[in-house]
């Protein structure tokens, strides 16, 4: 039966649990830290005011749940082609949505939402950085025929009941890519080594921090620490801090990927990829070929003996600093796999054109801004403020030659591949990406060239998508404004739907 969203609805009611567990982890996020140093602080404290604070705090919290689902309603106004929010406890606020710039409806279920069984949607435009419309708590079927509503007006074709697009997805669906575990544990081990590390410091600098405002610093034992390192040669403690650390980052990197990407699958649909995976919080979303702007193929020399790699596809956004977190990638394809996704999104396979290459001053420029300098500042420091610096003079050549290895490295891998269709930049010392960009999503094309550049005949190329902006650096300028030309007609002249 098909569900009327001509009036507004309100959520599953059992999705108040969803809703009070969302606003618990809101307060929680915003008050733990000064309620953990407001309980140490004060030891004397009984029991019974810790419990009936406790209390109080799940009451409140109770309450703001069952107001938000109260005033949370939900509706398509079929006179205006909007879709319409509504919800607020004490400001009311009514989130208007225009059909036909909907770029996306994501069905999600996260762990607690799979408890109670219900669904989150999410609703997508290119013209906000977040999700405009967010609806936490409704039935599996009313998901799936709104999806199918908002989805099929949006492209103005034929309404389908749930029922229906149930059955279209049993009769269309045509699965051609599920990635096994095997494959997400070896993209696990070969990638992300940065983020990983980085979370670990943010991790430990954070719980330090905590300690020491709370005064439990001596739960980490300082001396103990530094009288390991007094003990052991210094090669020693840095060799294993560095085996300490990988084998951390495996782990953190493993337990990452097969939680975030478990039972990835791509199916065919319509022309369209559908994309279903997640362990604890599923995840389902639609990739329409015609909203794709720039496709990244990501691979790194581990990977490729493993024949594994990694496509990250970008549509339009409005604010470049949400790029990263709009991405939506499929990890762990090989080369065959990787050919069909690419087929079925540009229709046929980019292929690299001409190649334009860099001038040698960008590999000097940077050695000069990332070598040179740190490695001036640091001796200057050392002689003039802190002698003691000097001391760890040794490691100063272990940065220069860990450095210009993937400076020098970075510049072999840097360039621009330009046929007919597509462009490509390659990048990268480690992880080297080939970011792809058919000609006809081109928005906008800008050069630049400093007056000191114009007799090298070199100059900055800057490619303007709905999904960001791709840079190549220093490249022959005569080149560059020959293609530029040839770019700005073809934009000027094709009618392609780009959104």
């Amino acid at each position: 039966m098909e569900s009327n969203f001509n009036t507004p609805q309100r959520q599953s009611s059992i999705g108040i649990f969803v809703l009070f567990v969302d606003s618990l982890q809101k307060f929680g996020r915003a008050f733990l830290p000064i309620l953990l140093v407001f309980f140490f602080k004060n030891k004397n404290l009984s029991m019974l005011f810790v419990v009936l604070a406790l209390l109080g705090v799940f009451l409140v919290t109770a309450l703001i749940a069952y107001l938000k689902y109260v005033n949370f309603t939900f509706y398509i106004d079929d006179e205006n082609d909007e879709f319409v929010i509504k919800e607020g406890i004490i400001n009311k606020t009514v989130t208007t949505i225009q059909l036909n710039k909907i770029q996306q409806v994501n069905i999600n279920q996260s762990f607690f939402q799979r408890l109670v069984n219900v669904y989150a949607v999410d609703v997508d435009t290119a013209g906000s950085d977040n999700k405009e419309g967010n609806i936490k708590a409704i039935s599996h079927a009313l998901a799936l025929d709104l999806k199918a509503r908002l989805l099929e007006n949006s492209a103005g074709t034929v309404r389908r009941t749930a029922d229906e697009l149930v059955l279209v997805d049993e009769t269309e669906k045509q699965t051609f890519l599920k990635i096994n575990i095997l494959s997400l544990i070896k993209v696990g081990i070969t990638s992300n080594y940065v983020k990983s590390v980085a979370l670990i410091l943010t991790f430990f600098f954070t719980i330090q921090e905590n300690l020491h405002s709370i005064g439990k610093d001596d739960l980490i034992n300082e001396d103990a620490i530094e009288g390991f390192i007094a003990n052991s040669s210094v090669v020693y403690s840095v060799f294993l801090f560095i085996l300490l650390m990988f084998s951390v980052v495996f782990i953190i990197n493993i337990v990452r990927t097969l939680v975030k990407y478990f039972n990835y699958t791509i199916t065919k649909q319509k022309g369209s990829l559908l994309l279903s995976y997640g362990l604890i919080s599923t995840k389902s979303t639609i990739v329409k070929p015609e909203k794709v702007q720039i496709v990244t193929i990501t691979r790194n020399y581990f990977q490729k003996k493993l024949n594994v790699l990694e496509v990250k596809i970008k549509q339009a956004v409005r604010d470049e600093k949400q790029h990263s977190k709009s991405q939506i990638e499929v990890p762990g394809c090989n080369e065959i796999e990787k050919d069909e996704i690419l087929q079925l999104i540009f229709k046929q396979l980019p292929q690299k054109g001409e190649m334009i290459t860099p001038n040698f001053r960008k590999l000097v420029f940077s050695i000069f801004l990332i070598i040179v300098l740190p490695v001036a500042g640091f001796f200057l420091f050392g002689m003039n403020i802190h002698p003691k610096l000097l001391d760890y003079s040794s490691f100063v050549i272990v940065y220069i030659l860990f450095f210009l290895t993937i400076l020098v490295f970075g510049f072999r891998n840097y360039r621009l591949f330009v046929n007919e269709d597509t462009v490509i930049k390659e990048s990268g010392a480690w992880d080297i990406d080939h970011e792809i960009i058919k000609i006809d999503k081109i928005q906008a094309v800008s050069t630049s060239q400093l007056f000191w550049h114009k007799g090298l005949n070199i100059g900055t190329l800057t490619l303007h998508t709905a999904a960001g902006n791709v840079t190549f650096q220093l490249g022959n300028y005569a080149t560059i404004n020959k293609y530029v030309n040839n770019w700005l007609y073809k934009i000027e002249t094709s009618n392609s739907n780009w959104m």
